[in-house]
C-alpha cells in the first residue's frame, strides 16, 4: 500500500498496461507472471535513479601483445588463433567493429594474424582473384576484334531484328 500512496492512480495502471501488453504478445506460463510483475515494478522504481558506472575493462593480455605474427589474442578471454572474427561472434556475440569499439582500438587494428593474411593474399593472387575481367574478355573477342564471340544458344528474349 505504501507504493500506491507514492504513485496515486497512474503507477498501477501503467504497470497493468505494460504487463497486459507483454502477455498478449508472448507465451507465458502462470508461474512466470508473478516474476514478470515484480520485474516491471522494480524497473519502474529504478527509473530516474542514477546508474552505477560500468566496471573498467581489464584485457586478458596487454593490447600490444594481442597481435603477433602467427596469432591474435582475444582481449576478453585470452583465446589465441589466426582469426578473431568467428571467435568473437560465437563465443562473445560481438562483431569485429563492436569488439574494436569495446576496447577503444583503432579501426585498422588487425583481427587476423599478419602471417595468415599474407598467406591468404598470396593464394588469392595465385588464383587470379581481384584482377577484374579484362584478360578473359580479350580472349573471347571475335577475330574481327569488335564483338565478343557467342557460344551456344543466345540467352534471353530474341531481338526484333533477329526474328
Amino acid at each position: 500500500m505504501a507504493e500506491e500512496s507514492r504513485y496515486p492512480g497512474a503507477y498501477p495502471r501503467l504497470v497493468t498496461k505494460i504487463i497486459a501488453s507483454y502477455v498478449s504478445h508472448h507465451n507465458l506460463g502462470p508461474e512466470q507472471i508473478p516474476e514478470l510483475i515484480n520485474m516491471v515494478h522494480r524497473t519502474m522504481d529504478n527509473l530516474g535513479k542514477a546508474v552505477e558506472p560500468a566496471a573498467a575493462l581489464l584485457p586478458a593480455v596487454p593490447i600490444r601483445r594481442s597481435v603477433q605474427k602467427d596469432a591474435v589474442t582475444c582481449l576478453d578471454c585470452g583465446w589465441r588463433g589466426k582469426m578473431l572474427r568467428r571467435h568473437l561472434s560465437t563465443r562473445h556475440g560481438f562483431s569485429g567493429e563492436e569488439y574494436l569499439r569495446r576496447w577503444k582500438l583503432p579501426s585498422d587494428h588487425p583481427l587476423t594474424a599478419p602471417n595468415y593474411s599474407e598467406q591468404r593474399s598470396a593464394l588469392a593472387k595465385e588464383l587470379g582473384l581481384g584482377r577484374g575481367r579484362t584478360p578473359r574478355a580479350s580472349a573471347r573477342m571475335a577475330p574481327g576484334g569488335t564483338q565478343p564471340a557467342r557460344r551456344g544458344r543466345p540467352r534471353g528474349r530474341p531481338r526484333a531484328s533477329d526474328r
